[in-house]
């Protein structure tokens, strides 16, 4: 049996697990051929959906690609309910939310990105006019925050009430279970687009593990972590566990198995396989993949059953089930909360 064959087969084994959509009137094609017409937004667990409706929303507007990542994310990292993108994300071990960032647009492959900002609101925007202003690509701590200053970011508090009392809490007992636990709370937001003239773009935003080390950056941040795109094949982002995709590359290598040939989901899954056969810890990984290609072809995968992304193009807005590769399942916030 080829390599080819047997990963169609096992796509086609896990597909037959998995629920083609919560919602919206979405295609029903096999889960390795999804197919959506451009412009088609791509994005992390169920509360990329309203993310990606404001992206399309700012692209029917007259917005540009970038525009379009841009608003959607933001509309993300406004939720005062999300409790991992944003400032009302969990804080660090300090009690102050540092939040990470990238944005990358494949014409011209340019990239911009911040790392352990805190008291802005908006890290995709800053991480935005650092691509469009600078010439460098990533800025972090006091250095991207004096950028946020000089350039009149919008400022919030570096906690919320909300969270630094479950922060004063965890403090107290001494253990990172401490947090305001709800189904709508995942991780890390990743957004990924494909434009009708054929151009990708992409963005990612969280605030990362909670109760993390002061100054601990993960894979969002990380172009060809927690996100990757090549106007020539097509992008692809990450959420979960950030130091177990940050080490592997994770999306840059999803894009390049789509470069081979594989289909996004196919990628998804191949990139997860070759990480648990490096990994000492196998599947044990909390790590989660999407993908888009030229083609308008989207899908997913993660080491474990109940990972959900969004796809909404002018046909349809849709939550769909991803293939998990154990029965381990991913819980309702994902591998990037406090633990």
């Amino acid at each position: 049996m080829s390599r080819r064959q047997f990963l169609t087969g096992t796509t086609a084994a896990l597909a037959a697990t998995t629920t083609a959509s919560r919602s919206g009137a979405a295609p029903s094609p096999s889960d390795s051929e999804r197919l959506a017409t451009p412009p088609v937004f791509v994005s992390t667990w169920p509360f990329g959906k309203p993310a990606n409706e404001a992206a399309l929303a700012a692209l029917q507007r007259g917005g540009s690609g970038l525009d379009a990542i841009e608003q959607g994310i933001r509309l993300t990292e406004s939720d005062p309910n999300n409790a991992s993108v944003g400032l009302a994300g969990i804080p660090n071990a300090e009690g102050i939310v540092q939040l990470d960032a990238c944005i990358m647009s494949g014409p011209g492959h340019r990239a911009g990105s911040v790392a352990a900002v805190a008291g802005y609101a908006h890290p995709i925007s800053i991480a935005r006019r650092v691509m469009e202003t600078t010439p460098h690509v990533m800025l972090v701590g006091d250095g991207a925050m004096e950028f946020a200053a000089r350039h009149g970011f919008e400022r919030g508090p570096k906690v919320s009430p909300r969270q630094k009392a479950a922060w004063r809490k965890w403090r107290t007992e001494q253990k990172a279970k401490a947090r305001a636990a709800s189904a709508d709370n995942h991780d890390t937001i990743a957004m990924i687009a494909l434009l009708p003239d054929g151009t990708v773009y992409g963005g990612c935003s969280t605030s990362g593990y909670g109760y993390k080390l002061a100054g601990r950056v993960g894979d969002s941040p990380i172009i060809g972590g927690g996100l990757y795109v090549d106007n020539e094949v097509g992008a692809a982002g990450a959420t979960g566990l950030g130091e177990n995709v940050m080490r592997y590359c994770g999306s840059f290598l999803v894009v390049e198995f789509m470069r081979q040939g594989l289909s996004p989901q196919e990628a998804c899954i191949e990139t997860i396989r070759r990480i648990a056969r490096l990994d000492p810890r196998g599947f044990d990984l909390a790590i989660n993949f999407i993908a888009l290609d030229k083609k308008g072809r989207f899908g997913a995968a993660g080491t474990g059953t109940g990972f959900e992304y969004s796809v909404t193009c002018p046909a349809f807005s849709s939550v769909f089930q991803s293939p998990g590769l154990t029965s381990k399942n991913v819980g309702p916030v994902g591998g990037n909360q406090a633990r």
